[in-house]
């Protein structure tokens, strides 16, 4: 038997790599990658148009406050049309000679001008423009209300305290801040590959094994070999062709970067000059800083990370591709699986959510840790909760859990595979499929 489909993998893994299309993509995938992200950091260097507000301001008190911000804000410049007639302005707009029109109005109090300031424009602006004309106008209110008050804002401004909160281990050594938002995304980027691999990998599986069947070619495999054994021959040889492709990514990639750090002295720099002893300090802490992130990266565990990440790849892929395998078998082209493929794809969704929503607030919660021992999410969940550090029983637990659901699986996956194989011009329904597995 193992002879047999021994000989399977070898013949999926050959007809994978040989393909031109492979081949194309192996090699081209890196460059399109990099091309994509040269072209997103040029267009993220690229200053967009200026636009241009008019302002109407009849109190006097906020046109100033808006001229000096127009040093900070490259996107927009504000213009004072106070001496020009309200309704032209507005003519203006429609006429779209400037992007908006802040009308500020002269009203007895400040408190009644606080819900009678207008922005006029053909189009809505974004959130973002908004809240920062309201924290313009609301601080110079403020102002103006501390010295009608009679209250002394230097005063008040010196009384205002700024708090940094240091962040120290039971041991005593000290830590920094944003450590978990680190940690989430090391474990969702490994979860993200699993996911992508086995949503493309997994298709993959699905129709070759559609390809065969409508052409009639696994009706000669089947008088040779068991359905089992093609099934399985399939999953692992696809599998070994997708681990390879990856590799050879991994190997561009690494390549890549280290030509372009050599072309562009990435290491060569010289190190910026700190004028004054005050700046020196400030590097000092930086860098003490950059330093306390390194020293917790390399205290993560990294060994148990990588290892894992290699055998929940290994067990989600093949628990995976046993169901794409028997919903290949199940219908006659890839528009009849659509009805079966969401149900496959909603729990990587879910372990994907409950990921970045769930293990980052609460790694060691119910959630969090139910999830990671389910097999269907666990492979994305338990990644994510890995850099948090996770008690050897539980990932010894999970993986048990996992392989031991894959083997169930395949045993169900089979009897499906087994009947499906066959079945010609009829498209199954889940009631069908059923039925299948009691054969």
């Amino acid at each position: 038997m193992s002879s047999i489909i021994s000989l399977i993998i070898k013949r999926e893994f050959f007809a994978k790599v040989r393909n031109k299309s492979f081949i194309v993509m192996t090699f081209l995938s890196p460059l399109l990658f990099v091309g994509i992200a040269v072209f997103v950091g040029y267009l993220s260097t690229m200053k967009a148009d200026t636009k241009q507000v008019a302002i109407h301001d009849e109190t006097g008190l906020f046109a100033n406050e808006f001229l000096s911000s127009n040093k900070n804000d490259a996107e927009y410049k504000y213009l004072d049309l106070t001496a020009i007639d309200i309704k032209s302005l507005k003519d203006s707009i429609t006429n779209e000679s400037y992007e908006g029109l802040l009308y500020i109005p002269k009203v007895p109090n400040n408190k009644e001008l606080e819900s009678k300031i207008q922005y006029i424009s053909n189009e809505s602006p974004s959130l973002s423009f908004i809240e920062n004309i309201q924290d313009i106008i609301a601080q110079k209110l403020t102002k103006e209300n501390y010295q009608k008050a009679n209250l002394d804002t230097i005063a008040i401004t010196n009384a205002k305290s700024k708090v940094a909160i240091s962040l120290a281990k039971a041991s005593g050594e000290q830590s920094v801040k944003g450590l978990n938002e680190i940690k989430i995304a090391i474990g969702g980027a490994f979860g993200y590959l699993i996911m992508m691999f086995i949503i493309i990998y997994g298709n993959m599986v699905m129709r070759s094994v559609i390809e065969e069947k409508t052409n009639r070619i696994v009706e000669i495999i089947i008088s040779s070999v068991k359905p089992f054994q093609l099934m399985m021959g399939k999953i692992i040889g696809t599998s070994l062709a997708g681990l390879l492709q990856f590799f050879i990514w991994a190997i561009i990639g690494l390549s890549m970067m280290l030509v372009a750090s050599y072309f562009l002295g990435l290491e060569t720099c010289p190190a910026p000059k700190i004028p004054s002893d005050a700046m020196q300090t400030a590097h000092q802490q930086m860098t003490g800083t950059a330093q306390m992130y390194v020293q917790e990266l390399w205290n993560l565990p990294i060994t148990t990370i990588l290892i894992s990440f290699v055998i929940y790849f290994i067990g989600g892929y093949f628990l995976y591709s046993s169901f794409y395998a028997s919903i290949g078998a199940a219908v006659d082209n890839e528009t009849d699986s659509q009805q079966f493929l969401l149900p496959i794809i909603m729990p990587l969704v879910l372990a994907v959510y409950i990921g970045f929503f769930t293990v980052i607030n609460d790694p060691h919660g119910t959630v969090a840790t139910v999830f990671s021992m389910i097999p269907l999410t666990s492979p994305i969940v338990m990644l994510m909760r890995i850099p948090f550090g996770v008690p050897l029983w539980q990932l010894a637990l999970s993986i048990t859990i996992l392989f031991g659901t894959f083997f169930f699986v395949v045993w169900f996956a089979a009897k499906i595979y087994r009947v499906g194989i066959l079945m010609y011009g009829k498209k199954p329904t889940w009631k069908e499929l059923y039925k299948w597995l009691k054969y």
